[in-house]
């Protein structure tokens, strides 16, 4: 079935508008460990966003405006959230916004902040997110009571993406997406139910690998110690054991989805002209975002919503392709890291899949996609992880990634978002040179 999509003109920023300050917190199991149960949701909204301020060198007063991102309805017992979160960054009385697109939230904060500088009405304007993604607020408690939300009551909230006018009527919204992406491409390039099965393998590798690096990640064991505990001697033997890593589709395997948690992210911008007057850091000029939205009855939705959000976003901007040198996926399924590297055309058309297998995704390698670690292994916060891909992005720019700092410091990143069954965002960035 062919989706026609409806095609959106970008037009330039008022005035250049630059990242100064980000800042994230570990992704976590808050209810796990006795140190951090009982945080709240201001709270971990606040660790976020005071070290994004710490990190732009501004103060709360010094923010004009502040927007706040969650993802779902059942990880706040507020109505209104972001008036929740102010006493804890300072901002009492700051005029704020409260938005919700489901796993796209992180990526459109962004957009959010964006678009507020670029209009001329402020000029220093933070955005975070925060998300209890693996515990519940209990009812009638204080905000600090919270339990466990096991996988199977988090499924069941997933029926809120879609149009219940009449998607789950025609059983076109399933409960969550699995298998759409990776058949997709395994149809077009001709690539048997095994060999794209072993390439899925090699993603949640290739993920894990740059997130046992990362002191914010969720993991901190490798697949290849975790296979040779269990008695596999050779780790794809491991990815394909259906006891280890059991199929739930055609295709995607367990360990190709995310791994849902806890915890919050924020950024601060302000005109690219403004930047010094609050740290001596470069600034990272965001050149310009695209978006797209499409619902579940729509096939290959994130297919088609990418395609159009990644030529919005060229065609503004002028940039092409070959100048991305870094690339950041929502990829709560995995596949998706894989089509959307090549609808951006930073992993060539039909071979990218090469480039998984051999590794060279990996931070240290020439084509690094995801060096947190994705949400398969950096963990999935649902609104959080936009902007700590951000936050990582930010730091790599910056060169300051220690010993998975990739290869070639780079200058110019794309961020592709994917939430749910609807929004999806392509944002380019870039280092502002003196």
């Amino acid at each position: 079935m062919n989706t026609v999509v409806n095609q959106t003109k970008l037009h330039p920023y008022s005035r250049s508008v630059s990242i100064i300050g980000v800042g994230c917190t570990p992704f976590m199991n808050t209810v796990d460990d006795p140190e951090t149960e009982g945080l709240t949701e201001g709270e971990l909204f606040g660790y976020a966003t005071m070290e994004a301020m710490q990190d732009a060198g501004v103060s709360p007063k010094d923010v004009d405006f502040y927007f706040h991102g969650q993802a779902a309805p059942m990880g706040s017992d507020y109505i209104t959230p972001n008036i929740m979160a102010a006493n804890w960054v300072g901002m009492k009385g700051k005029g704020s916004i409260h938005h919700s697109e489901a796993c796209c939230t992180g990526y459109l904060a962004l957009e959010q902040a964006v678009n507020a500088v670029a209009s001329g009405k402020y000029n220093v304007v933070l955005s975070g997110c925060v998300e209890f993604g693996d515990a519940i607020a209990i009812p009638y408690k204080p905000a600090c009571f919270r339990r466990k939300m096991p996988m199977n009551e988090f499924l069941e909230t997933t029926r809120w993406i879609y149009d219940k006018a009449y998607t789950l009527g025609m059983m076109a919204g399933p409960v969550i997406n699995f298998d759409d992406s990776a058949e997709y491409y395994a149809r077009t390039y001709g690539l048997s139910v095994d060999e794209m099965d072993t390439v899925i393998c090699h993603m949640a590798l290739n993920n894990r690998y740059n997130a046992v690096h990362h002191s914010l990640a969720i993991v901190k064991e490798d697949f290849p110690e975790i296979a040779k505990k269990a008695g596999y001697e050779n780790i794809m033997d491991y990815m394909k054991s259906d006891r280890e890593n059991p199929k739930m589709g055609e295709y995607l395997r367990l360990l190709g989805t995310e791994i849902k948690c806890d915890g919050a992210a924020a950024v601060i911008v302000c005109p690219t002209e403004m930047a010094s007057q609050f740290t001596d850091q470069k600034p990272i000029e965001v050149l310009g975002i695209g978006s797209a939205c499409l619902e579940s009855s729509n096939h290959n939705l994130e297919i088609h919503a990418t395609r159009e959000a990644v030529r919005q976003v060229y065609e503004l901007t002028g940039v092409t392709p070959e100048e991305i040198d870094l690339m950041y996926i929502n990829d709560f399924m995995i596949p998706s890291q894989l089509v959307a590297a090549e609808i951006a055309g930073y992993l060539p058309e039909g071979e990218g899949w090469k480039y998984i297998s051999e590794g060279r995704t990996r931070f240290d390698g020439d084509r690094p996609i995801n060096t947190n670690g994705g949400r398969t292994s950096f963990g999935h916060a649902h609104a959080a992880s936009g902007l700590a891909d951000l936050y990582e992005a930010v730091h790599q720019m910056r060169g300051d990634c220690g010993e998975r700092q990739v290869k070639k410091l780079p200058k110019t990143v794309m961020l592709r978002g994917f939430g749910g069954s609807q929004n999806v965002t392509a944002a380019i960035i870039r280092t502002k040179e003196a």
